[in-house]
């Protein structure tokens, strides 16, 4: 039966606050192993995933996690968002080009923010809000540029605390600022996307045969998903590739192309490996011809990998 006070029994009021108590990454990753949590390990100081597989290698098991943080004792903790953890994240972002304070605080208004039940300061001075899960409801990872706001659901992750993460040449840690003092509520992220983003266009359809959506001058990487999400099955892969190629060209990290493109492919209809394996297939294609990745260039001379030999296999 569903018990609306602990709708996932993992995940307590006081779960992140034992979590928080733990003095390092290793001791945390297993803390949340040993309560029944998925996680994987990510590069020490950044957010990809050192798993061939990445989130989807994710486990509760005790005796891998150990191995895993032995082998790499400061590998950050990635947490996959949706069912297979029961919780989901409302990211708020807060950079140069931006805040997501405000909208978050009018969808909370509104009542369709509001029941949080953990809250993590990120390394940039944003927040992770995390919400229960619906039982028996997918929910899918999106993203809304212009009001600086991500959501985490299925097919998604989050990094985190106390993981840390270099920011602006100084190291900074996931930190947890605020647990509920009353039951957490689910969230509906359909009808929060839609308040956020009430004015959503369609862009115009791409003539056959033509690169879809954009010009090569310049990049919009909220245009180039808007392209990826609304192009419809049997140039879907192929819009994914041209838009992650154009990220290349622009100087855009891998990182950063991950973070727009994949939750618009994901709309789109794409599988997370198909998504995961084209983006990389652009940027080891692109980055070979593009001049953003010559010296000098913020990306260095090479696409930004793990490579092979740094991967923790299972």
């Amino acid at each position: 039966m569903f018990d609306p006070t602990n709708p996932i029994p993992q995940w307590t009021v006081s779960t992140m606050r034992r979590i928080a108590a733990e003095p390092t990454l290793a001791a945390t990753a297993l803390r949340f192993a040993n309560l029944g949590i998925p996680v994987f390990p990510c590069v020490p100081g950044g957010k990809q995933p050192l798993t061939p597989n990445g989130f989807h290698d994710a486990t509760a098991a005790a005796r891998i996690v150990h191995d895993w943080w032995q082998r790499a004792p400061e590998a950050n903790i990635g947490l996959p968002t949706g069912a297979r953890t029961g919780v989901m994240v409302v990211d708020v972002d807060r950079h140069v080009g931006g805040s997501g304070f405000a909208a978050f605080e009018r969808a909370r208004a509104e009542g369709l923010a509001e029941g949080w039940g953990w809250m993590v300061r990120t390394p940039s001075g944003g927040i992770h809000a995390y919400y229960p899960t619906t039982p028996n409801r997918e929910q899918r990872s999106w993203q809304i540029p212009s009001a600086h706001i991500d959501f985490r659901g299925d097919g998604g992750y989050i990094i985190a605390p106390p993981s840390r993460i270099t920011v602006d040449g100084a190291s900074r840690s996931y930190q947890v600022i605020a647990t509920s003092t009353r039951p957490p509520e689910t969230i509906d992220a359909g009808r929060l996307r839609e308040f956020l983003e009430p004015s959503r266009r369609t862009p115009p359809v791409p003539a056959a045969g033509l690169a879809p959506g954009l010009s090569t001058g310049g990049c919009r990487p909220e245009a180039l998903a808007r392209v990826v999400a609304l192009t419809p099955e049997g140039g879907r892969n192929r819009a994914l590739f041209w838009a992650s190629c154009r990220m290349v060209e622009a100087g855009q990290s891998r990182d950063s192309a991950r973070g727009y493109l994949t939750p618009a492919a994901q709309h789109a209809g794409l599988p997370d490996r198909e998504i995961e394996s084209t983006i990389d297939s652009a940027y080891r294609v692109a980055s070979r011809l593009s001049p953003a990745h010559g010296p000098g260039s913020r990306l260095g001379p090479t696409p930004l990998t793990t490579p092979s030999s740094e991967a923790v296999q299972l």
